[in-house]
């Protein structure tokens, strides 16, 4: 009987949170896992616990150039040039009120969110293709609803669904699967602690609690350990359904929802409650009757 061929994957922000936890599930069932990150120290206790199975990978998705240099190290280092899996995880928040987001931090959000995960689509795509293998995204409820404070991340990630909804489209003719994963609450630590600008609109008491409020959002809401997270995610990518889209972590299922069945005004009016906006309205408007 011959020897069942080694399966090998490649995850990207696997230093910490969901890529860490999805690497490790991949290399105890038998992969060889790429893990790849900006900073590959953290990866190590990995390497030390699946020998020749975790390779920790040195990458920032946001250069081209570096994966570039990496698609030439897969062209010499896989067997058969084939990619089983590719898990577009890493990911950058951004966590500003609409008006206050820099071009820079606008910048580096879609770099890595998007143009990160697409660049490495096409770059590593002959891979894929010729084992038939699965493309998975971390995508995101807020690409789906828009908290306060969050538009820019949420039009990061609503535009990574989008091109993973077309993607699977797209590569059905090649027998690649693709699946985006709309990620609930995971306790992971991608919560962005910059503070409010000093020039923000919001920058008064009721304002700045408001902000704090919605940078704790995830710790608040009961998430879902990254370990629990990627049991789910690898019976998705081991699965031989082919939905685009499945909703893992907290609340990421009521969420689809809610999109769907409430009407947006009804929303809104749940995302003032919940974010504490009403004492922000209520500052603003005694601040305009007073001038």
């Amino acid at each position: 009987m011959s020897e069942e061929k080694e399966r090998i994957a490649l995850v990207t922000g696997a230093s910490s949170g969901i890529g860490f936890a999805v690497t490790q599930k991949l290399a105890s069932k038998g992969f060889k896992v790429y893990a790849c990150a900006r900073r590959t120290l953290e990866i190590e206790p990995l390497v030390r616990l699946y020998p020749n199975k975790v390779i920790a990978t040195k990458i920032d998705i946001s250069n081209e150039e570096e994966i570039l240099e990496l698609r030439e190290r897969l062209s010499e280092e896989l067997p058969d040039q084939k990619l089983d899996v590719l898990y577009n995880n890493a990911g950058q928040s951004c966590t500003f009120p609409a008006l206050d987001v820099t071009d820079a931090a606008m910048k580096q959000c879609f770099d890595v969110n998007v143009f990160g995960h697409v660049n490495m689509c096409r770059e590593l795509s002959k891979f894929l293709i010729r084992a038939k293998g699965t493309i998975v995204f971390t995508g995101s409820i807020a690409g789906i609803i828009t908290f306060p404070f969050g538009s820019i991340y949420s039009a990061s990630k609503a535009a990574i669904h989008q091109y993973a909804r077309g993607l699977h489209l797209e590569l059905k003719p090649f027998n690649v699967r693709v699946i985006n994963a709309i990620t609930g609450g995971v306790n992971t630590n991608i919560a962005d602690t910059r503070p409010l600008p000093s020039g923000s609109i919001f920058n008064f008491e009721e304002g700045i609690e408001a902000f704090q409020n919605r940078q704790l959002m995830a710790k608040r809401n009961n998430p879902m350990s990254a370990d629990e997270y990627a049991e789910l995610l690898v019976k998705d990518i081991l699965s031989s359904k082919d939905p685009v889209d499945v909703y893992r972590g907290t609340f990421a299922r009521f969420m689809s929802y809610v999109q769907y069945f409430v009407p947006y005004w009804l929303l809104e009016y749940a995302l003032i409650k919940k974010f504490k906006l009403g004492k922000v309205f209520t500052a603003l408007s005694s601040k305009s009757k007073r001038e």
